[in-house]
């Protein structure tokens, strides 16, 4: 398959011109970000953008309606949040978040500051499409579940199995040469390239690559499904600190909040499922951060039906959708719409509903129109804006 349209993932150097202004995406390897960093990006969001923090599917951060290019790029590099501008927009890794500090075979944080290094170090590496995305799991199986195209699984604290295109590929490599093989893959990817987004994409992409790496697949496979257990809420780690997990509701921040979690001066780290982990606490200090900031609207409680749903950006973001999505999102949920469970006994509407009368369980998505952007992976309930309502699509 060839894709149809050049690669268009928004950076900090070329923005999208959404429909509400233009948006910068700041890529964050393993999702880390320091408290100065992340104050830095509260007092941006402020001058140069709308005042809120997307979080990504991928561990990123958005800024929108970006009033001056140029200052943000300036402001962004201070802050080390540009460490590379040929490579900005590539790299995209996730990694499990509580990797090193609660469960977990090994800790890949320090492969994670390798791989971003040796990516930065290989001129060809600019060359990937901004959609590729590197997946590093500890072997809880928590980010292998999200189709990345080259990755690592761990199956012993020195052994890992090589993901391609969100698959085992039955080759193992030790800890010492893993990211080695990786940024192998990642130029394996390019020799193959005409066109195309994502490794997936191309016609028996994973083999290819393989044997472009000179490498046989001899071990059993091990299979990956899409997790939706988001660490959220107090979670003891195994040092005697502690880490906390927070929601976000709809995945957006404000910029209030961002200075709060600032001042608890202890790094931070953005996850996949549009969430945050505040690491390395002591008790009292974790205490006094649920009272400040769960008020604010951050989200402790595991049970909260805010974990069940995301939305795409909707109007007034998005020219294409049909509707403020995320605000019918928001509604549903205050007004007890989204039930802990998704029932799939009833059959949902066959036509389009009113955004009032929408009411589905469990884990769910909604989006302004067909291209059902930002849906995570797994069981999901669709909820789609028509013209004639919202279609729930199970």
């Amino acid at each position: 398959m060839t894709r149809r349209a050049p690669d268009s993932c928004p950076g900090v150097l070329r923005l999208h011109q959404a429909a509400d202004g233009p948006l910068a995406r700041i890529r964050l390897p393993g999702g880390r970000l320091e408290p100065d960093q992340l104050r830095a990006l509260a007092a941006i969001s402020v001058d140069l953008a709308d005042g809120t923090i997307e979080l990504t599917s991928r561990g990123n951060l958005q800024l929108r309606r970006v009033r001056d290019a140029g200052a943000l790029t300036d402001r962004l590099a201070a802050a080390g949040l540009l460490p590379s501008r040929t490579h900005e927009r590539v790299r995209n890794i996730v990694a499990s978040p509580l990797s090193g500090r609660l469960g977990g075979l090994a800790d890949v944080h320090g492969l994670v500051t390798a791989l971003d290094e040796g990516i930065r170090a290989t001129p060809r590496l600019a060359e990937l499409p901004g959609r590729v995305l590197f997946a590093l799991d500890d072997g809880r199986g928590d980010v292998s579940g999200l189709a990345g195209d080259i990755g690592l699984h761990a199956l012993h604290a020195e052994e890992f199995a090589l993901v391609l295109a969100g698959g085992d590929t039955g080759i193992r490599v030790g800890a010492a040469n893993a990211v080695d093989l990786l940024l192998a893959a990642a130029e394996s990817f390019l020799d193959l390239d005409s066109g195309q987004w994502r490794l997936r994409d191309i016609e028996n992409g994973a083999a290819r690559v393989i044997d472009r790496l000179g490498r046989t697949p001899d071990a059993e496979r091990v299979e990956f499904a899409a997790s939706q257990d988001i660490p959220i809420g107090w979670l003891d780690q195994e040092n005697g600190s502690v880490s906390l997990g927070a929601g976000v509701r709809l995945g957006t921040l404000t910029a209030r909040v961002a200075e709060f979690l600032a001042a608890v001066e202890h790094p931070i780290f953005v996850t996949p499922w549009r969430s945050l982990l505040v690491v390395d606490l002591e008790e009292g200090p974790a205490e006094q951060v649920v009272r400040v900031l769960a008020p604010m609207g951050l989200i402790f409680d595991a049970g909260s039906p805010w974990l069940q749903v995301s939305a795409c950006a909707g109007r007034p973001g998005c020219a294409k959708s049909r509707t403020d999505v995320r605000a019918d999102a928001a509604a549903a949920v205050e007004s007890g719409r989204v039930p802990p469970t998704r029932d799939d006994a009833g059959r949902p509407p066959a036509a389009p509903v009113a955004a009032a009368e929408v009411t589905v369980g469990g884990r769910q998505h909604w989006s302004g129109c067909e291209r059902r952007c930002g849906r995570p992976p797994g069981a999901v309930t669709d909820i789609i804006a028509t013209p004639q309502g919202y279609l729930i699509d199970r």
